[in-house]
């Protein structure tokens, strides 16, 4: 801790309290007791991250700002988070199989426990001990028959630990092994492996946002992903690659290589669509989600 930084010593405000503080700071409030209920379902300070775009200063409302329009920002978001968490899910899924098929093709069922199967300067001896780690404290059916059959055990063969490994060790695994296998995954989502496990390692980030219900719409990612080429992903069709909306191109590359759910694919197309038909009532609300004025012309959207 440094001593140069003096202690926290805000006081404890209660959710009336809480009000008068936003209300002080220019917020329009026309049904107080709703208000108050709402800051006491959200917390005071998660609310204050929907406040952002519409200050402009900081604390300082722009002229005209309601709770009502922050309270729009944040049912907006909640929409959102579980329309990207359907299309995560569906890609997650669909990485585990494909990375545990065309990885144990080209290096059997225990290719993974080899350290020569990745480049060298992959951190294996950790990685493997997380993935045996997660095999151990698993409860699956599946993991607990082979526990009873085979000595192998925490190994997995690769087509059941992937199944038991967490997302992020699933990203790093990609990172990681050898090039043969790489290329085989990226090919079925069309991009460069390069792009894919960077692409992976961001949407692990997003899902954690998105399990810890953190904002979404105007965020400034900490892990932005590299781009494929193309004009697809370049200005002005992608006016910057590191907010919202370059994340859901993304994700809807990822999901057209999902075949098998063609279907539930263009049903998550369509409410990504009537979303952001709707954005929330902030200034520039396109431009916070890295957005141009005429978005629906991409043609991931055709």
């Amino acid at each position: 801790m440094s001593q140069s930084l003096p202690p926290y010593d805000k006081p404890w405000l209660s959710h009336g309290d809480q009000l008068d503080r936003l209300i002080a700071r220019g917020l329009i409030v026309t049904d107080r007791r709703a208000a108050e209920a709402f800051l006491a379902h959200v917390n005071y300070y998660r609310f204050s991250g929907y406040c952002l775009a519409f200050e402009n200063t900081r604390h300082a409302f722009n002229d005209g700002c309601t709770f009502e329009n922050v309270r729009a920002a944040y049912d907006f978001d909640l929409k959102l988070r579980d329309i990207v968490t359907d299309a995560l899910e569906i890609v997650e899924v669909d990485v585990r199989a494909t990375l545990a098929y065309e990885f144990g093709r080209l290096f059997g069922a225990f290719g993974h426990v080899d350290a020569s199967s990745f480049y060298g300067r992959f951190r294996h001896a950790d990685w493997i001990e997380s993935v045996r780690s997660e095999a151990t404290r698993s409860k699956e059916t599946f993991v607990e028959h082979f526990k009873t059959r085979y000595s192998d055990f925490p190994d997995l063969p690769i087509w059941i630990a992937t199944e038991t490994m967490s997302f992020g060790a699933v990203s790093k695994m990609f990172f990681g092994i050898d090039d043969r296998a790489r290329k085989g995954v990226a090919a079925r989502y069309g991009m460069q492996p390069n792009v894919l496990a960077s692409v992976l390692h961001h949407l692990v980030y997003v899902r954690n946002l998105c399990a810890h219900h953190s904002r979404l719409w105007d965020r400034k990612w900490a892990i932005t992903p590299l781009l494929p080429n193309g004009k697809a992903w370049e200005q002005p069709l992608l006016p910057r690659g590191d907010r919202l909306y370059a994340s859901l191109l993304l994700q809807h590359r990822l999901l057209t290589g999902c075949s098998a759910v063609r279907q539930q694919v263009n049903a998550w197309r369509d409410q990504v669509l009537e979303q952001l038909n709707q954005p929330p009532p902030a200034d520039n609300a396109y431009w916070r989600m890295g957005m141009p004025a005429d978005w629906r012309k991409h043609p991931a959207w055709a």
